[in-house]
């Protein structure tokens, strides 16, 4: 059964007194926030002004704190726009993602083509990290290239490198890797943002984007922060104002192009909180800086974090099949947190969703589903829960009662989804 239907048994039926009593707790704490992780397009999610809520000009906007993913204030979230050069992201992801496996390594080095020079290099009259026609370029030094002057002929030849040429990676190694992590409606024309029709991506993947890159290679992320890089003895400063002009900042990318507008995605930390705040679509340069910075330092301001359930904790419980017992108890390894407004008045509500009943055998450690925290209607936070013990097959005599139980209820349902 899906597990949205075995919610409410799982929930109100079967919690047990632990459960309960925890989920008293979570609604009594009446803490809260805007924003939602869900929401739909064209939507504002947060506080009003009045109320100490974000009141920003960008287009389309979204802060998240990046330890939970849990959305503070979003604003056309969804909407598909032109990255420009944030998409330069996703190619650097695929390519620290090539690196984690081993398929290349930091040494190797890439051609710089004709059409990596002319197309990206100083011909072109974009950003570039200057690099010489035919020369030989680490992987290194071309990730440097890419991410601090947001060079485009560091991204041709990065993708004509891994993929023999820059259409193969940007349809197939960029689509494809996006998809793996959950980006399902970006789209990719080429490998570094430059005008073409079927770049487009959304504020939301972006933070998506951001906040994975941030926790999967920390070493690599560092690369963000670094405030300049000379090539071809061409000093170049980082194009990212935050660096210098934010408490805590160290990444990641700003972008333009006549399509999308002005856009970044930043990202700071303060007082152990990381935050991630993505725009588009702003109309100038210093617009965007302004935005990014103020988003920020709102958010720092108004939020802290909470723990709901500690780590290794009883979470519930899932209802078992055919098993030795009825009931499996949940528990989640990491501590299951949420930003809150500091002055808020929401209520926080967690639930566990799951396919169910689970059918035994269940192995301690086996992934059962997840538990969801909700702020007023929309989820905040998602986290999976795991199994905490064994259960073994139960006897025949269980497994056919249990059988009964579950045509009995299915039974049930259908009636009820006729009338």
């Amino acid at each position: 059964m899906a597990g949205k239907t075995a919610v409410p048994r799982t929930f109100a039926a079967r919690a047990g007194r632990g459960w309960r009593g925890l989920i008293a707790a979570v609604v009594a704490l009446a803490i809260g926030c805007g924003g939602v992780v869900y929401a739909a397009n064209n939507s504002v999610q947060g506080a009003k002004k009045e109320e100490g809520g974000f009141d920003g000009d960008a287009p389309t906007a979204i802060l998240v704190e990046a330890s939970s993913g849990s959305v503070l204030f979003e604003k056309n979230a969804d909407e598909l726009r032109a990255p420009s050069s944030m998409m330069k992201l996703m190619t650097a992801e695929v390519v620290f993602n090539a690196i984690k496996k081993g398929d290349v390594k930091l040494t190797d080095e890439y051609r710089i083509s004709e059409n990596a020079w002319r197309r990206g290099g100083a011909p072109s009259g974009t950003s570039t990290m200057f690099a010489a026609i035919n020369s030989k370029v680490s992987i290194d030094d071309l990730l440097h290239g890419a991410i601090i002057p947001s060079g485009n002929d560091a991204c041709i030849a990065l993708a004509e490198g891994l993929a023999g040429n820059e259409y193969t990676f940007a349809t197939d190694f960029m689509t494809k890797r996006a998809r793996e992590l959950g980006l399902t409606k970006s789209t990719f024309g080429n490998s570094n943002g430059l005008p073409d029709p079927r770049n487009k991506m959304t504020v939301r993947e972006l933070a998506v984007l951001a906040r994975h890159i941030i926790l999967t290679y920390p070493d690599m992320y560092k690369l963000f922060g670094e405030k300049e890089f000379t090539w071809n003895k061409i000093r170049q400063q980082n194009r990212n104002p935050l660096l210098n002009a934010l408490p805590g900042a160290d990444g990641l990318k700003t972008g333009y192009t006549k399509e999308g507008g002005y856009g970044m995605v930043g990202s700071a930390v303060q007082n152990d909180t990381r935050l991630i705040v993505v725009v588009n679509g702003l109309e100038d340069s210093e617009d965007r800086a302004t935005e990014a910075k103020k988003m920020l330092e709102w958010g720092f301001r108004s939020f802290e974090t909470r723990t709901l359930i500690a780590a290794n904790q009883p979470v519930g419980y899932a209802r078992v099949f055919g098993g030795e017992s009825r009931s499996v108890k949940l528990t989640t390894p990491d501590p299951v947190k949420v930003m809150v407004a500091k002055n808020g008045n929401d209520k926080l509500i967690a639930r566990i969703v799951y396919s169910g009943p689970v059918k035994a055998p269940i192995t301690a450690g086996q992934k059962i589903g997840v538990v969801r925290v909700w702020r007023g209607g929309n989820v905040a936070v998602e986290q999976p829960v795991y199994a905490a013990d064994p259960v073994a097959t139960g006897s025949t005599m269980r497994r056919a009662l249990d059988g009964v139980q579950e045509l009995v209820i299915g039974m049930f349902r259908a009636g009820v989804e006729k009338l």
